[in-house]
């Protein structure tokens, strides 16, 4: 891994870039069974030594470990709930046309963001987001 990093930037400086050792993350994708099998040890990028993370975000996706999306889900949920909060603050002063035109741009957007890689996951996963829908309905 350190030195698939190194090539990584060695290649970012022939290209006139810099990695960013204190913004890098790295994850290892695995069941919870297996988590004791990886390895535990620190990845050196540059000068920084970098531990595996258990989540981290790649094009505003939130991917866990164990790829079971619960991660990224309560974090839609949550940012869906606060906007869904906000314009039932204002919803007495908007026309209905401005409400709907508010949920779709702001609400379900969001859900559906990402949602291809929300594929096969059991529908218990999947509920909360349902709820977000049949709030914001």
């Amino acid at each position: 891994m350190s030195a698939c990093m190194d090539a990584i930037s060695d290649w970012m400086r022939s290209n006139r870039l810099r990695l960013n050792a204190l913004k890098t993350e790295f994850i290892w994708f695995t069941t919870a069974r297996r988590q004791h099998q990886l390895p535990a040890y620190l990845v050196q990028v540059g000068d920084e030594f970098v531990a595996p993370a258990s989540s981290v975000r790649s094009l505003g996706i939130q991917l866990d470990s164990e790829q079971s999306m619960n991660n990224h889900i309560a974090k839609v949920t949550a940012a869906c709930f606060g906007i869904l909060r906000q314009i039932c603050s204002v919803s007495h002063c908007l026309p209905r046309p401005v409400l709907k035109a508010l949920m779709v741009a702001l609400v379900l957007t969001r859900l559906d963001y990402g949602n291809a890689t929300l594929y096969g996951l059991p529908s218990t996963a999947l509920n909360k987001l349902q709820f977000v829908m049949n709030a914001a309905v």
